[in-house]
């Protein structure tokens, strides 16, 4: 076993590195620049916080928020791992704390905010304390075309040079264009290691739904996953208020978060969060980039994000843990005409209101989709996906479609024929020949498209007009108070020369609930797993800490499904360490047998999980049938714990040189070397 799988499995609790994490952990260990773009769940931080307990010095952590690097210091200091953080949250004694730990070299990780970096008094710390690595996290902040800019990420560069150490930057969210500029600004002048390690998160269920009474959709998904933790993004401050009072009103846990509350109360919702089982959180984006919790079951978004990075970035959000997780985007022409006049009156150059577009268009080309939604979405990110993904609305069941290629050109036409001065409402009522006031006055009633589109309902062309914004074949125009125009695109469908395939009014499919979600544990295995959950409850609410610092949902369902019988078998459970082994093994024990195991000596405690440990066990035994010889009669003879973990690890081959062990010498030797090295022949 080599150093990082060794630190991976005593420190950290796992097996095996995931998909991509161990190429990274040995570039960064040798201390290579490196760029990673790892999707949400795909355990980035592990790419740089085991480097940094194989590498001398301190690794330097620029982290965005408060809560997350709260979290993570929380989450290492449980595991054994010397760390701290250096925000503007610190009391005097937790920074005093920090020093301390920094002079007297046992600090290993040091986390700050990018805000800190412009102190000088800053800069004169991080030169004395040997800084070894920085690692970025949230690497797309740098970004100034990113939906998450933070402009103290720019004195990173800087910082690294002055530093002249290594640099590891991480990210879940970077486009081509986005990853090019990360490398601009902080390798200025150097090329990283780039790895690109996917952006699919199939553990997500992906599911998207034209809005259609919207309260009653969320409502019914948050009821068909009660007492499960979730978040709902709201397009507004208001929404939130009220989405949070209906869900209360409903019988849920739930309360509202955006950046109008006062700092207090945003943070009683963030710790509560955190903290609190099935609580639901009602917010802007504002909320969710540092709360490092696992075990978000769900992600809502009641209206419409402006782009697909920045809903790709939010629905990641749930199921961290890599257990499966739900989302669900509600989507209307409303929400298309706010996001597009959103860019167009916005006081961006052309040039970014160009990209913004279309990065929007992307959202809603996804939305509209005409099969697996991984098909569409992993494409967009340079990914290629290997054939359907089986874990989306769409793949459960196809869409019903229809050649659209008429109906569209019809919608193009009146449009066109009423001078594109009006919204979707008035030119159904041209299309479907409606006689009211507004028709009178404008004359429209002597289009050549009045009447034209009988066979068509209200809602179907609705969804008609709807599809053809997500195309952006028709825009708002808030220059004519939203009403909508023909882009260049749609020119070459009005003249004949192409076709369009659309999806049947896809309420119709929202009428018949939604899915349920997918099962965490078999039905034979709930009732332990909630009361595992319950046990880490009572230990979070003791210790003030989040549940998931315990363990999270995981290796809780781990532990519900496997049953482990002993400290041994505990220890195999993945996201148990030798620490937390230590600390909450014999207490889940109990839940899990409904006995406590019986105390260890530290000497056996140490080689749990491992083979050794059932060697030792062996020994032991051994030792204590022959303690006065075979014939029961001889001077008790014995070996210590100590002695016998050191043969159970070092296995010696011969009498030789069991007898130089140090405890065994040629007394002890005599009595107990044939069978203890029959057990050690017998382990081989």
């Amino acid at each position: 076993m080599n150093a990082q799988t060794n630190l991976l499995r005593s420190v950290f609790g796992f097996d095996g590195f995931r998909p991509g994490q161990e190429e990274v952990v040995a570039a960064v260990a040798a201390g290579h620049d490196v760029l990673t773009v790892m999707p949400t769940g795909g355990g980035k931080s592990l790419c740089f916080q085991l480097p940094a307990l194989l590498r001398e010095g301190v690794t330097l952590v620029i982290s965005p928020l408060i809560a997350l690097m709260r979290d993570q210091v929380r989450a290492l200091n449980d595991a054994g791992v010397e760390a701290g953080a250096l925000t503007s949250g610190n009391t005097e004694d937790e920074v005093e704390a920090v020093f301390a730990a920094l002079d007297d070299g046992r600090l290993k990780i040091l986390y700050m905010a990018p805000e800190r970096l412009g102190r000088e008094g800053t800069m004169r710390l991080l030169s004395r304390v040997n800084v070894s690595l920085i690692a970025v996290d949230e690497a797309h902040c740098v970004s100034q075309w990113g939906h998450d800019f933070r402009p103290d990420y720019l004195k990173i560069g800087a910082l690294r040079d002055r530093l002249n150490v290594p640099l590891v930057a991480l990210t879940a969210t970077a486009d081509a264009e986005t990853r090019q500029e990360i490398v601009e600004r902080l390798f200025a002048g150097r090329s990283p290691q780039v790895f690109l390690r996917g952006f699919d998160r199939p553990n997500l269920n992906i599911a998207f739904e034209a809005k259609d009474n919207p309260r009653a959709q969320l409502l019914g998904f948050v009821a068909a996953r009660k007492g499960l933790s979730g978040i709902v993004y709201c397009g507004s401050r208001a929404r939130t208020e009220t989405l949070a009072q209906a869900l209360r009103n409903a019988g849920h846990n739930a309360l509202a978060y955006h950046a109008g509350m006062e700092p207090d109360d945003r943070r009683l919702a963030e710790t509560r969060f955190q903290q609190e089982d099935g609580l639901i959180v009602v917010a802007t984006v504002a909320f969710g980039m540092g709360i490092d919790k696992p075990d978000i079951r769900y992600v809502v978004h009641a209206d419409l994000p402006k782009n697909i990075e920045g809903w790709y970035q939010e629905i990641g959000r749930a199921g961290r843990d890599g257990a499966p997780a739900d989302t669900l985007t509600l989507f209307g022409p409303d929400d298309i005409r706010l996001r597009r006049s959103q860019i167009d009156e916005g006081l961006a150059p052309l040039e970014r209101k160009r990209a913004d577009h279309a990065r929007l268009n992307a959202l809603l080309g996804l939305a509209e989709a005409m099969g697996c939604r991984r098909r569409v979405l992993l494409p967009y990110f340079g990914d290629a996906p290997e054939g359907d993904c089986g874990n989306c609305d769409l793949c459960r069941t196809a869409p019903e479609t229809f050649d659209g290629t008429e109906a569209a050109r019809m919608a193009l036409s009146a449009a066109l024929r009423s001078g594109e001065r009006y919204g979707a409402g008035h030119l159904t009522d041209i299309l479907r020949g409606e006689t009211t006031d507004k028709i009178a006055r404008a004359g429209h009633a002597s289009l050549p498209t009045f009447g034209v589109g009988k066979a068509y309902s209200r809602r179907e062309w609705g969804a008609v007009f709807r599809q053809l914004m997500g195309r952006d074949l028709l825009r708002p125009d808030p220059e004519r108070m939203g009403a909508l125009v023909m882009t260049e695109a749609a020119r070459p469908l009005l003249r004949g020369e192409t076709t369009l395939e659309l999806r049947r009014d896809t309420i119709r499919a929202a009428k018949r609930g939604p899915a349920a979600p997918v099962a965490l544990v078999g039905e034979e295995d709930e009732g332990l797993l909630a009361a595992l959950k319950a046990k880490r409850r009572a230990l979070a609410e003791a210790a003030r800490a989040p549940a998931y610092v315990i363990f999270p949902d995981r290796t809780l369902i781990e532990l519900a499904q496997t049953r482990p019988q002993n400290m041994d078998e505990f220890a195999r459970i993945n996201g148990v360490g030798a620490k937390k082994l230590e600390s909450y093994g014999a207490i889940f024990l109990e839940v899990i047998c409904g006995a406590a195991p019986k105390p260890q000596h530290p000497s056996r405690r140490k080689l749990n999980g491992r083979a050794q440990g059932g060697v030792f066990d062996q020994l032991h035994e051994a030792q204590l049938a022959l303690a006065r010889g075979e014939n029961g009669l001889d001077k008790y003879l014995s070996c210590t714990h100590g002695t016998l973990a050191k043969i159970a690890e070092s296995r010696p081959r011969d009498l030789a040189a069991l007898e130089r062990i140090q405890g065994m010498g040629q007394q002890k030797t005599a009595r107990f070397g044939a069978a203890f090295l029959e057990i050690l022949e017998s382990e081989t």
